[in-house]
């Protein structure tokens, strides 16, 4: 008897149903709020060189749960039933991920790892399942993926059952293989690697599901910090924090969605292998701009709760952030354009210089002074964009 699904759940080519995000998709997404919001937390209640390392893993694999899972409904048609349960099946599980963040590290390591484990490998084994008939060579791809998954499986569970010096490093190793494994393309002896090169993509869906997650992190952090708002003591101080954080926010939005957006789509379109590109820019990249939006969260939060009370983890909260999320920038936009943004290479300059002087200065004026130079970073990038179109106009 044949091995996969009968049904063709493959996603359309040439037609618009290959570019559509789909409604079961932003339900996916949903999820992922909840888990920004438990790793933004954690993060805050753990502002300590330990704490930031586990941030760090949990960070990665959150991400990583979700941009594998848009690479799969990349290719897979979610208008399909059999993808449609798949995606609420996975969003269920990404769901018991996510409430397991905050004891990730503690009474709740099993269930963060064993739900990580079931959405990597229920992923993976459905893609094989689901391409078997109709895409051999997407369905061979996918099967090395599941023969490494497998492996760094046995590292998420058997780090979980271990105490934190062990259960760290095991954590850590399994991320690295992941990562080696998608560097590498998978290799498993005996079977050809996967050569992401030769990958049809869509870009515009990629680049537009992508955008959609950066657009929620962002607004769940305003949430956090709204909420942080309404539960502090009224004062002139509160009053210029929950600005200075909505200000920012607004300026990470305008340098990612003003240009940088829709660039991913068209320079996806016209690459000669849009897989590899995708990879680097959409999977690897965008990890620092989602770390830089969460961490943002947390360094609002850091200035409502103590906004004269400088320390070098406020420091490193309060512009962590900023700097993530353009170093994250200026990278994304150098993969697809390769060239680099000046004025996003100023700004993190700049932040470097409030850095320098942050001794000098208390947790509010500090996140005053990164909103200052996200506000420039877009007003120069902005300005810079017009006037390469002003020749062209004229």
């Amino acid at each position: 008897m044949a091995f996969g699904l009968r049904a063709d759940v493959l996603r359309p080519a040439d037609t618009e149903r290959a570019q559509r995000v789909t409604y079961v998709e932003l339900f996916f997404d949903l999820v992922f709020v909840f888990g920004l919001t438990q790793l933004g937390a954690y993060l805050y209640e753990n502002q300590t060189p330990l704490g930031a390392l586990e941030g760090v893993i949990m960070v990665c694999a959150l991400w990583w749960a979700w941009v594998s899972t848009t690479w799969v409904t990349n290719w897979l048609d979610p208008v399909k039933l059999p993808v449609r349960i798949a995606v609420i099946a996975l969003a269920f599980v990404a769901f018991v991920m996510s409430a397991a963040i905050v004891e990730a590290f503690g009474d709740r390591a099993w269930t963060f790892a064993i739900a990580y484990v079931v959405l990597k490998l229920g992923r993976a084994g459905f893609m094989v399942w689901a391409t078997s008939r109709h895409d051999a060579a997407v369905s061979h791809d996918f099967g090395n993926v599941l023969v490494w998954a497998v492996a760094g499986s046995a590292l998420w569970i058997v780090g979980a059952l271990l105490p934190l010096p062990l259960q760290l490093p095991l954590w850590a190793a399994a991320l690295a293989l992941e990562l080696t494994g998608s560097i590498l393309g998978y290799p498993v002896p005996g079977r050809a690697r996967m050569d992401i090169g030769r990958w049809d993509v869509s870009g515009k869906h990629l680049a537009e599901r992508t955008a959609l997650f950066v657009l929620i992190a962002l607004g769940e952090g305003l949430l956090v910090t709204g909420f942080t708002f309404v539960g502090v003591e009224s004062s002139i101080e509160a009053v210029i924090a929950v600005s200075t954080a909505f200000v920012a926010a607004a300026a990470c939005w305008w340098i990612y969605f003003d240009h940088g957006e829709r660039i991913g789509a068209e320079a996806l379109e016209a690459a000669g292998a849009p897989g590899r590109m995708a990879r680097t820019a959409y999977s690897w990249v965008h990890l620092l701009i989602v770390g830089g939006v969460v961490l943002l969260g947390v360094g609002d939060k850091e200035v409502l709760g103590h906004p004269h009370e400088q320390s070098l983890p406020a420091v490193v909260t309060v512009l962590g952030g900023p700097l993530l999320f353009l170093i994250g920038t200026v990278l994304f936009r150098h993969v697809l354009e390769r060239r680099w943004m000046r004025a996003q290479l100023a700004g993190v300059a700049g932040l470097i210089a409030v850095a320098a002087f942050s001794p000098l200065l208390d947790p509010l004026s500090t996140g005053a002074l990164a909103a200052l130079v996200l506000v420039a970073t877009a007003a120069g990038e902005t300005a810079e964009r017009m006037a390469r179109r002003a020749p062209e106009g004229g």
